[in-house]
């Protein structure tokens, strides 16, 4: 494993190579020469190298005999430093400054390599850094790009949902409108039906205007609760709407809060006040999302507000066509309920004047007959003189005497002008009795005659009523939502 800042092909780290100087042959030391010995509480430090300073052991004047540790034979040093005799050749001197030399040209020549290669690990060092600060700029710009992206996605959707939910509230708001407007004519069409009830006799009668009237209240009724339940189709989704909006709202939020902290991180150079040290930071992991589920997030949210608007736009559509349909047939239902509403009136007027024409007949056979009853009646009066002279002829020719009272042609006249006579008044009398009947009947007819026309009459104000109350009714543009 490489690790970061060393380079491997470095002169320091490969095989020690050969100084500017040329070996040197062995030659003899003063080991070589000489018989190393050892002064007493003296020890050698090297066994090649030569020792340049010697302490002098002086022998107290005092003592007859020397210190002979060894058990060679002394050697005397003198006193005086002048009387030092050498104890290393010119040879070993010489040799000792050339390895001196070698040395030393050898550390110099590894410092200069190490230096040089110290100077080239610091530039790759250097470059490397910058680069890897570039690399990090241009990973945080290109994140704030992506940022950006997604920030202006969210902004489009959040702008058309938000225009989606106003369309929306409008609809609702319409179909709200248009029940309520459905109330009135729901109402009248009601007190229609109740003031129908209030027809009396054959005219309480379940005809077209009935029908129709029955129609339109279910029809009403109908078409109110279909936009109630558009209404409240259009509650939950403008719920959902809602959260889709807050959801998106919320993205934004994040994305506006990353945007920022990103640039600001961005902006950042090494001359920046604001920069310190964080040890330890780089091993703290407490992200939640790599860039692929960060993405997702995002696109599940602007596709979870696509689906809420699409599902709006459909409900919009449904509001629309459902305002249009009921407004068209509620006019119908009216229009056609009117339409029965003249035509019974038509009716009722038509049948109300006939029954009046037959009354004034009625009115006017009645008075011929009073007349006519007035005639027999003073016919009979009539016929009772001469019935009376007819039979006070008789009973004054019942007195004749004796053979006198003959049969002759004056009595047949008188008897028969006596049958003839009752025969009338009984014949008058009946035609009298008939008269009275008829009279009767013609009183009973003209009483019935004037209670239908007053049934006619109040079915006809009824109607009237309803119609003068049917003269309101809201129009197209009340129907579908509009104020």
């Amino acid at each position: 494993m490489e690790f970061l800042g060393t380079t491997q092909l470095a002169s320091y780290c490969g095989t020690k190579k050969r100084c500017m100087f040329p070996d040197l042959a062995p030659t003899s030391t003063t080991k070589d020469t000489y018989q190393s010995y050892y002064l007493p509480g003296y020890r050698c430090l090297s066994s090649w190298r030569p020792n340049l300073l010697h302490k002098v052991v002086s022998v107290p004047p005092s003592s007859d005999k020397q210190f002979n540790p060894t058990g060679r034979p002394p050697t005397i040093l003198p006193a005086s430093r002048s009387t030092l005799h050498a104890r290393y050749s010119t040879r070993d001197w010489h040799h000792a400054n050339m390895v001196q030399l070698k040395g030393s040209e050898a550390s110099r020549y590894s410092a200069g390599r190490l230096n040089a290669d110290s100077m080239r690990l610091i530039q790759d060092k250097d470059q490397l850094t910058y680069q890897m600060q570039e690399d990090s700029r241009r990973n945080l710009g290109e994140r704030i790009s992506n940022i950006d992206f997604w920030r202006s996605e969210l902004v489009y959707e959040l702008e058309c949902l938000l225009k989606e939910t106003q369309a929306l509230e409008t609809a609702k708001k319409r179909l709200e409108c248009a029940a309520d407007e459905m109330q009135g004519p729901l109402k009248i069409a009601l007190e229609c039906l109740y003031h129908r009830e209030k027809r009396k006799g054959i005219d309480l009668v379940h005809d077209n205007v009935e029908k129709n009237l029955i129609k339109e209240v279910d029809v009403f009724k109908d078409c109110q609760e279909i936009l109630t339940k558009l209404a409240q189709k259009i509650s939950k989704q403008l719920g959902i709407n809602r959260d889709a909006q807050h959801a998106l709202e919320q993205d934004l939020s994040d994305k506006n809060s990353a945007h920022f902290i990103d640039e600001k991180c961005f902006n950042l150079r090494n001359t920046s006040d604001s920069i310190n040290f964080y040890h330890g930071v780089e091993k703290a992991d407490g992200t939640v999302s790599v860039p692929a589920t960060w993405a997702k997030f995002s696109e599940d949210n602007i596709r979870c507000s696509q689906h809420a608007r699409a599902n709006s736009v459909k409900l919009r559509q449904e509001a629309e066509v459902g305002l249009e349909s009921t407004s068209e047939e509620m006019w119908n239902h009216f229009i056609s309920t009117n339409l029965a509403f003249n035509n019974r009136i038509a009716e009722v007027a038509d049948a109300k004047n006939k029954l009046q024409a037959q009354l004034a007949k009625i009115l006017q056979e009645i008075f011929q007959t009073e007349d006519t009853i007035m005639l027999l009646e003073r016919s009979i009066k009539a016929k009772e003189y001469p019935l009376k002279v007819a039979q006070t002829r008789l009973e004054g020719r019942t007195k004749r005497p004796n053979i006198e009272l003959c049969r002759d042609a004056p009595q047949f006249q008188l008897v028969t002008e006596v049958y003839t006579i009752d025969d009338t008044l009984h014949t008058l009398k009946r035609r009298l009795q008939e008269a009275h009947d008829t009279l009767q009947m013609l009183i009973l007819n003209k009483s019935k005659l004037e209670q239908e026309i007053s049934v006619k009459a109040n079915s006809f104000f009824i109607d009237k009523k309803c119609m003068d109350m049917r003269k309101v009714f809201p129009s197209t543009p009340r129907l579908i939502g509009y104020t």
